[in-house]
């Protein structure tokens, strides 16, 4: 990939051609993760595509401050430019079942929900991801410069909750409340125990996440 506008792109097709046909009105987006940035970004681009948004854990920044300097920055530019970006970044790789453990993981406490992505991917393997290239690093890192710039944020009008993970480790938490207090109408929202996967953890995370949706949702 070269940058986000791909991703948006193919959001508002889908809006286009088949939320704005048959959605029933009014329009409320839950959007994880990358989902949520891909989300903000469409709301500042179209502001009356939907009544609310509700975003989990998103993507306002990336956790590790290893990815965050302007020495990284550079590295991964060059990379891309010498024809490098379809590679995986050190540390990164192909998806690798055998690897797949539950105990240390990043992304739910819950041991049956863990391995439901497990047994998708068993199932059909295509479904399967690898690590982070340098290609979706540079238009990731690219894209947060993008959300994080002054003036953006602030001319996102949609009703936003922003319901960050507590025990998140593999996106910035610091980051979301940040843009949720330059947001207009943003709201944000942590729930303690809960790792990045917020809607695949324990019955008591979910639920703590749900009644809040039903809140934000309702009022």
């Amino acid at each position: 990939m070269r940058s986000y506008d791909d991703y948006l792109g193919d959001l508002d097709r889908f809006f286009t051609q088949v939320i704005k046909s048959r959605a029933v009105l009014p329009c409320v987006v839950l959007a994880h993760s990358m989902g949520g940035h891909i989300a903000l970004r469409y709301l500042h681009d179209h502001p009356d595509c939907v009544a609310k948004a509700v975003l989990t854990a998103p993507m306002i920044d990336i956790a590790s401050s290893h990815f965050n300097g302007r020495l990284i920055r550079r590295f991964v530019r060059l990379a891309v430019c010498v024809g490098l970006g379809k590679m995986y970044v050190v540390g990164s790789g192909d998806y690798r079942a055998d690897d797949q453990i539950f105990e240390g993981n990043r992304l739910t406490a819950d041991p049956e929900r863990f391995q439901d992505e497990q047994k998708a991917i068993a199932a059909n393997p295509d479904l399967a991801l690898g690590g982070v290239t340098y290609g979706w690093l540079k238009a990731s890192l690219e894209s947060i410069d993008i959300i994080k710039s002054a003036g953006y944020p602030v001319a996102i009008r949609t009703p936003v909750l922003i319901v960050g993970a507590g025990a998140d480790r593999v996106v910035s938490l610091k980051a979301q409340q940040q843009i949720s207090e330059r947001l207009p109408d943003g709201r944000f929202r942590v729930i303690p125990l809960a790792r990045h996967e917020v809607l695949q953890e324990t019955d008591q995370v979910r639920r703590v996440f749900w009644e809040a949706f039903d809140g934000f949702v309702g009022a």
